[in-house]
């Protein structure tokens, strides 16, 4: 008799544990923020970042899924990492324009020390 009870609540038990997890909604929000940023910033076309981004997707759709299959604990999980490749990768995008600013500064500065220098400027 008893081992008919246990074997009753033990799906009862497990179907309270999945469901009393919550729909991550707040977190789906903030991963397709981060998403959108990098894609503004253009880390789609940036090598060091495309990857990141890809993976910010693919964890996003895995996400999707897990929801509906009523695994929000996965698709937490998932979500977060998504959020934390799209923060890289704009990370990633704003390194390399710093990057491309600066050689563009340093050119520049070149271009005129070897300007003043032809014209007599004092080095």
């Amino acid at each position: 008799m008893k081992t008919h009870f246990v074997w009753a609540t033990v799906p009862v038990a497990l179907s309270l544990a999945c469901a009393s997890f919550p729909v991550p909604t707040q977190r789906m929000a903030d991963a397709e923020s981060a998403h959108r940023s990098a894609l503004e910033l253009g880390a789609a076309t940036q090598p060091a970042a495309q990857l990141h981004v890809k993976l910010a997707e693919e964890q996003m759709a895995k996400a999707k899924v897990a929801i509906a299959n009523g695994d929000n604990k996965e698709a937490d999980s998932l979500l977060i990492r998504s959020k934390a490749d799209s923060e890289l990768a704009v990370a990633l995008s704003r390194e390399h324009g710093s990057n491309v600013d600066t050689q563009k500064a340093m050119e520049k500065s070149n271009t005129t020390s070897v300007t003043n220098a032809s014209q007599g400027a004092v080095q």
